[in-house]
């Protein structure tokens, strides 16, 4: 039985979702800017403190009604078949026409976004894996290993092998969260104070004494590659978790409880978070970015990001699109036909 609490907390989560998904977009469209103009490195830096962490936290609270069983396998499966298709589009219009430097074609290295669906398979894997585990234990282990996975000997985009560990922490806490602790925690007070120091967090995030290197927030590299040989570089790790969990903390007293239209835009972030790249590299790759030179040029850009990002959940563009963004697998589940009758 559904009860006012459980659409409350659905309308919670499916509006952090929805400003999220324009945070990540904003955020993509700022990055080109951000070594160039200060405000668009101190927006661009604010973002990347708590958008992937929050983002990974409510994916993991969604996929509590499908972690296991057929609707787990089926889950999976659309996941598997995202990551091929847009795998495979990213890199023939990356050849073609975006031209990213630094870019590995190949299966086994997502290209640029797409890291998060190849997280996402190994997110819910690991998860199924802790299923008999202690939650806090859960949670205990998946820090431990987002610390250690930064010492290894090898590229972090390889499998985006950095980041699943390093973001799994905010998987299991989604997966285990309750809104009820979430309401009961947010008290008007609270919200308030949230308030406050997501502005102050926004203020300092481009000053030269809160300056957090980009490797450090995009999660993706090991210590080696972000030039941290020593035996302790896994502490800087467990800064940064520190500064993700207050700058997470500081945005969801941001986030409404109310059902409104963002609720239901809310529910369609996945055509955004997929689509959004090919605007944007498409933007990078037409010199548009040549132009830009003043602060207004470059809140227009925020605003055009936020303005794209609800056109990219209108449900016409569902229709166009849900063959390559939502690709049938039920075909995959079905059990093999036999043309023999096999006997007793």
């Amino acid at each position: 039985m559904t009860t006012s609490h459980d659409v409350q907390g659905e309308s919670f989560f499916l509006n952090l979702r929805f400003m999220l998904i324009i945070c990540v977009f904003a955020g993509n469209a700022l990055e080109p800017l951000a070594s160039s103009f200060h405000i668009a490195q101190q927006w661009f830096s604010w973002i990347f403190m708590f958008h992937m962490p929050l983002f990974v936290l409510v994916t993991g609270y969604f996929s509590k009604s499908s972690l296991a069983g057929p609707a787990g396998r089926k889950v999976l499966l659309q996941i598997g078949m995202q990551y091929l298709i847009f795998q495979s589009l990213y890199s023939v219009l990356d050849a073609a026409l975006f031209h990213v430097p630094r870019i590995h074609h190949s299966f086994f290295t997502p290209y640029l976004l797409l890291w998060f669906l190849a997280s996402h398979i190994c997110w819910r894997l690991l998860m199924l894996a802790l299923q008999g585990v202690p939650p806090v234990l859960q949670l205990g282990i998946s820090v431990l290993l987002g610390i250690l996975v930064g010492y290894l000997p090898v590229e972090g985009i390889w499998l985006s092998v950095c980041r699943t560990f390093v973001y799994l922490p905010y998987f299991i806490a989604g997966y285990h969260l309750n809104y009820a602790d979430v309401r009961r925690f947010f008290t008007v007070p609270v919200r308030i104070i949230t308030g406050a120091v997501s502005v102050l967090l926004m203020l300092m995030a481009g000053t030269s004494y809160f300056g957090i290197p980009a490797g450090w927030l995009y999660g993706s590299m090991t210590y080696g590659e972000l030039g941290h040989t020593e035996w302790y570089a896994g502490i800087y790790r467990i800064g940064m978790y520190g500064v993700q969990f207050i700058a997470s903390m500081a945005f969801l007293g941001l986030v409404p409880a109310i059902t409104g239209r963002i609720t239901e835009m809310g529910r369609r972030t996945l055509y955004v978070f997929l689509l959004h790249g090919l605007i944007v590299r498409t933007v990078v790759a037409k010199g548009v970015y040549e132009y830009i030179d003043t602060p207004v040029e470059i809140i227009l850009i925020v605003v055009c990001a936020a303005g794209l990002c609800c056109l990219l959940t209108m449900p016409w563009v569902r229709t166009a699109t849900r063959p390559l963004v939502e690709p049938q697998v039920d075909w995959m589940l079905k059990p093999a036909l036999y043309p023999f009758r096999r006997s007793a």
